[in-house]
């Protein structure tokens, strides 16, 4: 088993290529297992993680409802935003600047063949970042992803999550809002859940901007510790 993880910050990359580009990886090592299977080898499969930040894009999951966007073409165009439907898991997100995009493309076989383990550790590395900052992110039953005050009126989403699985490869990831701009929000029902807020770290906090590569390096310091892996 492979337990290394190659980390690659991809910086501001658009959507689409990013999408082909976690196809091509996730390909890349569907490709080796299907070799490995059928000639009996024992060829190590690589693992990657990404981490990227995107020019305002709204996504939509494979079993999400285009009525959850609330802007038509034109608004999109006047608004400086792209649209795809793609083959991840959950409703409509946005991504755009200020927000951390993680892509894991993991060979799960690499470390435990579980997917609803996989979703509980990437929560967990959320929560234990945004622990270091003394703020509190829990997981809301039936609803991916992490938040803050579930169960009040206040209840808000910090970090939006969607994965594909095919083999035990993984690909997409989570989206934590670090210094995002929360008004794109109001042109979607975040993740199909009406009547819920969004929130971004330095609203939390009370800041004008938090420092993402420190956010990063905490995300990965926990990441580490959850998969018992090296990220390199």
């Amino acid at each position: 088993m492979n337990k290394n993880i190659q980390l690659q910050d991809l910086g501001n990359k658009d959507y689409k290529a990013t999408w082909e580009y976690q196809e091509m990886l996730f390909k890349e090592i569907v490709d080796i297992k299907i070799q490995n299977r059928r000639e009996e080898s024992n060829i190590e499969t690589p693992n990657y993680f990404l981490f990227v930040e995107h020019p305002h894009v709204y996504t939509l999951g494979k079993s999400g409802d285009i009525a959850n966007l609330l802007l038509s073409e034109k608004q999109l165009e006047s608004k400086g935003a792209t649209f795809y439907k793609i083959n991840r898991g959950g409703d409509i997100t946005y991504h755009g600047p200020g927000q951390i995009v993680g892509y894991p493309i993991l060979d799960l076989e690499n470390f435990f063949t579980d997917i609803h383990k996989y979703l509980r550790y990437l929560e967990e590395a959320i929560i234990l970042t945004l622990e270091e900052y003394t703020i509190i992110g829990v997981r809301s039953e039936g609803e991916t992803g992490v938040w803050i005050d579930v169960g009040t009126p206040f209840a808000r989403k910090i970090c939006a999550m969607g994965v594909r699985a095919s083999r035990w490869v993984t690909m997409h990831g989570f989206a934590l809002n670090v210094n995002a701009n929360l008004g794109y929000f109001d042109n979607i029902i975040p993740c199909g859940i009406k009547g819920k807020a969004v929130t971004s770290l330095n609203v939390e906090l009370g800041v004008e901007k938090v420092d993402e590569q420190e956010v990063k390096d905490k995300i990965v310091k926990h990441f580490q510790s959850l998969f018992e892996c090296s990220i390199i």
